[in-house]
């Protein structure tokens, strides 16, 4: 996959070791979240047609000031990436729903449609209106931007604004990677997650989730605060790589529609991105989305939504009306990150 983004997301889940993964939840995705520990929510699965979300939920604070916010997380991953990254900046403000995508974390996997972007943004429209939430503002990262942009083509009336973070959305050259046929084989597959990623992982996952910020410096507590760990189990592993083996396919077909998307969109890219091709997906939602506004960010890499948080919070607020120095704030970020690129 062009950039990498399937190259990072196998390093991801290659970065995970089994004893680890055992201590931090159960050995499959799809069964009840561990209890809470401190500075780790508790989730709560709730059914959505025949399987269920794992999801936590943030209610409606008096005086919020901005509309309900849904956080889509990207490949390899689970709700505690963008948990971690705005659950406290955006404390106060609005009601908020983190959500595991269907066959991650510890969302049940559901059906065939579930491991293609239009099921997925079907289980999360089902997982809001148990939740109350009529319409908010979807926040999504990387794999997630698929996701969101379908949202928006199949639940208009559900969409007050939308917020993609380095998204991945358009058709790459290069086809996939040849370990995403592997693991999603229904014969080779188990044999592959279970015998060959354990011990990769065991060396990698440091390196791989500093891959994921380079050329930007990674959290140091982030591996324990997502237990990215997880993405090691043989089903989510399998989950994982069939959705990035169908998204190529997917967003050949349903990315000439973005140009029926209305909702006020804001799309933050960086320029050192080395895991998607902003000039493939970034610039290419800005020109099929009218009225999107495209901000780049200079050395920034593929994690806008923990290196520059506060450009990101700034384009929630855009989209929810209000005005914020958007650009502004950008060029601060980026004299941010000048001054870590100097020590």
């Amino acid at each position: 996959m062009a950039a990498s983004l399937g190259g990072l997301a196998l390093a991801i889940a290659l970065s995970v070791s089994p004893g680890r993964a055992e201590a931090q939840g159960t050995g499959r995705a799809g069964n009840n979240p561990p209890a809470a520990t401190p500075g780790l929510p508790q989730g709560e699965r709730i059914d959505v047609g025949g399987f269920k979300l794992n999801s936590v939920h943030v209610p409606r604070p008096k005086g919020a000031d901005l509309p309900p916010l849904v956080f889509i997380h990207g490949a390899s991953t689970s709700l505690l990436d963008p948990y971690g990254a705005f659950r406290v900046p955006l404390d106060g403000r609005a009601e908020m729903l983190f959500v595991d995508r269907p066959g991650l974390g510890f969302s049940d996997a559901g059906g065939p449609r579930n491991r293609f972007p239009d099921g997925q943004a079907d289980a999360i429209a089902t997982l809001m209106q148990k939740r109350g939430i009529r319409r908010a503002i979807i926040v999504s990262h990387s794999f997630g931007g698929a996701i969101a942009a379908t949202f928006a083509l199949r639940h208009k009336e559900m969409v007050a604004g939308l917020v993609f973070l380095s998204p991945a959305t358009h058709p790459w050259p290069g086809g996939i990677e040849w370990y995403y046929s592997v693991a999603k084989s229904p014969v080779i597959g188990p044999l592959f997650t279970a015998l060959v990623v354990p011990p990769v992982g065991l060396l990698s996952i440091d390196k791989a989730t500093r891959a994921v910020f380079a050329p930007n410096p990674r959290p140091d507590d982030y591996v324990e605060k997502t237990r990215a760990r997880l993405a090691l189990r043989p089903g989510a592993f399998r989950n994982n790589a069939t959705d990035i083996a169908n998204l190529l396919g997917y967003v050949r077909e349903v990315a000439p529609r973005y140009r029926e998307i209305t909702a006020p969109t804001v799309i933050i890219t960086g320029d050192r991105d080395g895991v998607v091709l902003p000039e493939i997906h970034s610039v290419g939602l800005h020109k099929a989305i009218s009225g999107s506004r495209l901000i780049r960010i200079h050395n920034l890499g593929h994690k806008p939504d923990y290196v520059v948080t506060d450009v990101a919070i700034a384009a929630i607020e855009t989209v929810a009306g209000r005005h914020p120095d958007l650009d502004g704030i950008a060029r601060r970020a980026e004299r941010r990150i000048a001054k870590d690129d100097a020590k």
